[in-house]
């Protein structure tokens, strides 16, 4: 759906007075469609979900606590297209996550259980078996990836607009327009996707990412209030539903969520992620 479907959208559900708000709260993503796929069929360097990464040499597996990660994905930014986002549009993102599935992203302990990588040139590129301690059910099927653009709409507009003068009843219209938006059939559907707005199963997490990652794991800390305002800044990298094509499952049918400062991704500082685990 476009930003011309949303609006057409709002004004179905009664919300035309709120139209004024849609580009507070409206984000584009890119969804990732995956396919499971016999990874002997895909040339190295495509973009996939699971299977084994296509690394440039000398590149080490990442490790949690000396165990090595799973390999969640790899996204060859070129296939994206040229979409105006801050994606770079060249290179490609590897990531990973720890195979023991215990890293939340409630603790600044956590830092280094997942990995984000970035290379702008592609040289040297090679499918590389994981190292033997990983367990087999640390491990996930390939899946070939179609990219499609849509937009997406906030679960919490009154954190995206400043100043939000949204009626109860206004509140109720949206989350019932939520509750079937794009469509009630693609509520069912596995939701991959960069970028955009998450979709969240529990709170928001954008405070969380800016506290947990300076230290802070009590909002009561007297250096919460003055790290608080930057929570804003932090902008959904990937998301990873629990994906059945692909074998994975997050807790009880959670998803991962990659976030990043908006700075940090301009400065392409992929080194800074933060990773959340939700489930429902």
């Amino acid at each position: 759906m476009d930003k011309a479907g949303v609006q057409t959208a709002f004004v179905a559900a009664g919300l035309s007075r709120l139209l004024k708000d849609i580009d507070y709260i409206s984000r584009p993503s890119i969804r990732l469609f995956t396919t499971p796929v016999d990874e002997s069929a895909l040339a190295i360097g495509t973009s996939k979900l699971g299977g084994f990464p296509d690394l440039p040499s000398g590149v080490p597996w990442p490790e949690c606590n000396g165990l090595p990660q799973s390999f969640i994905g790899q996204i060859h930014l070129a296939d994206i297209g040229q979409v105006d986002t801050l994606l770079p549009h060249t290179g490609m993102l590897w990531f990973f996550y720890d195979a023991r599935q215990q890293t939340f992203g409630e603790n600044p302990t956590d830092k280094g259980c997942w990995h984000v990588f970035f290379m702008e040139t592609l040289t040297g590129l090679q499918r590389t078996l994981p190292p033997a301690p990983l367990p087999a059910v640390s491990q996930f099927k390939a899946c070939s990836i179609r990219f499609a653009n849509e937009i997406t709409l906030s679960q919490y507009p009154k954190l995206d607009i400043p100043n939000c003068e949204w009626t109860d009843e206004e509140q109720k219209k949206y989350e019932t327009l939520l509750a079937t938006f794009p469509s009630a059939e693609d509520h069912a559907a596995i939701h991959d996707r960069l970028l955009g707005n998450p979709d969240t199963l529990q709170d928001d997490m954008r405070l969380q990412c800016q506290l947990v990652s300076h230290g802070i794991i009590d909002d009561r800390d007297p250096r919460a209030a003055e790290l608080a305002g930057g929570a804003m800044d932090w902008l959904l990298l990937l998301q990873i539903d629990s994906d059945e094509n692909a074998g994975m499952r997050w807790g009880d049918e959670g998803m991962l969520y990659y976030w990043m400062k908006r700075d940090d991704l301009q400065r392409q500082r992929f080194d800074t992620t933060w990773l959340v685990l939700q489930s429902e």
